[in-house]
């Protein structure tokens, strides 16, 4: 089962982690390279590269977690004024650019290096911004200012037109199924369909959409699964195959935290017929705050994943016979 999955940074890899634990699985991830902020924005700034973090995310994910250069480029600095909360593998991927010359010579380099299980492609070489039209009828520019807009995103494009890097293109043409998500809808999955011939390219393929556990607030506020879905099947130019969503209860003193911020459950209508239910949500404690969330589980999400995508090839090949 030859699986690419699009995404940005968080979600995709935890996609990744569960993917990689089942031994009948190729995995292309592509990653939108659209982040300004944080320390890949100091990247982008500094250095004039594309922004690493996100695809930083993924290598680690498909690297070995006993690995210790996988503990190496998932470290983040915690201390001093110049460093802080700036990530060595970050630092190390702009070091590999500049001496390759070239952004995916250093991410397949450093994927070399961890021995991952699969590959991370960055959707374009080429760097770009995302641009907003918001509902209000501001501009907003910079996928950063979009989730602080405070207001609701009515479309989305680049500020100038960015071709595919080829070999996603490549893997496209490969694949048996593509998945979108989880990950942020409008700053790390719709990303990835702007660049050209991305939409085209996948056309018939079969298409899961792994749907978030809540909505994000300045970014998806008081949208269902259908709307995700709709939104998706807007710049993708083609219908999405099926969609997977988490069944499993949440418990209330972690739903009152979440809705202080501003954030509820995704809700879905139970008589859609593309829609597949599973239980796949482990509870965290994070480490910034001590606070317990909600997270997916990879193993659960990747079993779930997988039985979606063997299931769709099983029925477009009936269809054929």
């Amino acid at each position: 089962m030859k699986i690419v999955a699009f995404g940005g940074g968080t979600g995709l890899s935890t996609l990744l982690k569960g993917l990689k634990l089942f031994q009948d699985v190729e995995i292309t991830a592509v990653v939108t390279v659209m982040d300004d902020g944080g320390s890949s924005g100091v990247m982008r700034d500094e250095f004039g590269i594309l922004p690493p973090g996100d695809i930083r995310n993924n290598i680690v994910a498909l690297a070995e977690d006993e690995s210790l250069m996988a503990k190496i480029m998932a470290y983040r600095f915690r201390d001093g004024e110049r460093f802080k909360d700036q990530s060595l593998g970050n630092l190390i991927i702009a070091a590999l650019t500049k001496l390759s010359g070239s952004f995916p010579v250093a991410v397949e380099n450093i994927s070399s290096i961890l021995a991952i299980k699969g590959s991370v492609l960055p959707v374009t070489e080429e760097s770009v911004k995302l641009i907003a039209k918001m509902e209000d009828g501001r501009i907003v520019v910079g996928e950063s200012s979009i989730t602080k807009a405070g207001s609701k995103i009515h479309d989305l494009s680049l500020d100038k037109q960015a071709k595919p890097f080829p070999k996603v293109l490549e893997e496209i043409s490969k694949a048996d199924t593509i998945i979108f998500g989880p990950g942020s809808l409008f700053t790390s999955i719709i990303p990835n369909l702007l660049v050209d011939g991305i939409a085209e390219a996948i056309g018939a393929k079969p298409k899961i959409l792994v749907a978030n556990l809540m909505t994000q607030p300045g970014e998806t506020d008081g949208m269902s699964v259908e709307d995700h879905v709709r939104t998706v099947e807007k710049y993708l130019g083609s219908s999405i195959d099926r969609v997977i969503v988490n069944s499993q209860q949440i418990p209330s003193i972690i739903l009152k935290r979440y809705e202080k911020e501003g954030a509820k459950p995704l809700r879905w209508d139970e008589r859609n017929r593309k829609i597949s239910k599973f239980e796949m949500i482990k509870i965290i404690i994070d480490p910034l705050d001590d606070q317990k969330k909600v997270r997916h589980d990879p193993e659960l999400l990747g079993r779930a994943v997988l039985e979606m995508a063997r299931e769709i090839r099983i029925d477009k090949n009936a269809l054929h016979l």
